[in-house]
């Protein structure tokens, strides 16, 4: 079994592997939400064939010139477990390259919620520079606006809390924010190709959520923490949508550990929300009702 097929609330999603499944037309290589539709929308959230809260890459400075590296969680072997009626879990063994094994909960929360837990350990010493970077990307399916908001200012305005909103002209252009207080440099091998995460915005963010504007509906990411994450927004990132005659953006995220030890586990909690549009109001009572919740 690599995917299976769940209706919670408002919302049914399939989750699955990173296999291929022609009746689906799922492209192999995608893992997490295969698809994800609202009783009151026509259409997936997610850009058909591929995915949305997928595991992308794993970064350690080293060997991104190689597809096959670069994409290592795509090609990686992964298992699909359903827990319960509402809940399933993708386990990847320690991968060929960088030996990192991981576990990915999702579980669907009624109304409009699915909640991921993601934990991992490194299984032996092959991150040569000392830190562990995972990306997550999330192909969104040609939402008229493809922005992201969130609360924030410029580095260096004492963790102002505005509204900001972020949408680069193009891939690979300030496209990552980090939160105030951010100054790891990850570092790279000479020769390294380009990357969403390798640029960053002059935005920074102050409390550890986004949401977008998906036609009539509004998407929210909650995290647990700040320390260690980032947002990333490629206008781009999920190709060309033909018969709207735009592009698909990616609204992504990435978790590092600028240290760790073998053998460690390591893990973080976000929630992501798919609700009929609201107000702002609502969404900074939504951060702060899980927040409270769950810390």
């Amino acid at each position: 079994m690599t995917h299976d097929t769940f209706q919670i609330g408002d919302l049914t999603a399939v989750i699955g592997d990173n296999s291929a499944d022609e009746k689906l037309g799922q492209r192999a290589g995608y893992n997490g939400l295969w698809s994800l539709q609202h009783k009151g929308l026509d259409r997936s959230f997610f850009v058909p064939s591929i995915a949305g809260l997928n595991f992308e890459h794993i970064i350690s400075g080293e060997g991104e010139q190689d597809k096959d590296i670069f994409f290592e969680p795509r090609r990686s072997p992964m298992s699909f477990l359903r827990v319960s009626d509402s809940a399933a879990e993708l386990h990847q063994p320690p991968t060929e390259t960088f030996y990192l094994e991981s576990w990915t909960k999702f579980e669907l929360v009624a109304p409009h919620y699915i909640d991921m837990t993601f934990r991992f350990r490194a299984t032996q010493h092959v991150f040569e520079r000392g830190y562990i970077s995972l990306f997550w990307a999330s192909y969104m399916n040609a939402p008229q606006n493809k922005s992201l908001y969130f609360r924030g200012g410029k580095k260096g305005t004492q963790n102002q809390q505005l509204w900001q909103q972020h949408c680069p002209p193009s891939h690979n252009h300030t496209s990552t924010v980090r939160p105030y207080g951010d100054e790891f440099e990850m570092t790279f091998a000479e020769g390294a190709p380009d990357a969403l995460y390798k640029h960053f915005a002059p935005l920074r963010f102050a409390k550890p959520f986004y949401y977008g504007d998906f036609d009539g509906f509004t998407v929210i990411y909650l995290f647990d923490r700040s320390e260690g994450i980032r947002f990333t927004q490629s206008p781009s990132g999920g190709g060309v949508n033909k018969e709207k005659e735009t592009t698909n953006p990616a609204w992504d995220f990435s978790f590092f550990v600028p240290s760790y030890e073998v053998a460690e586990e390591y893990s973080f909690r976000m929630r992501a929300v798919f609700r009929p549009k609201c107000s702002r109001e609502e969404i900074d009572r939504e951060y702060a009702d899980w927040a409270g919740s769950s810390g």
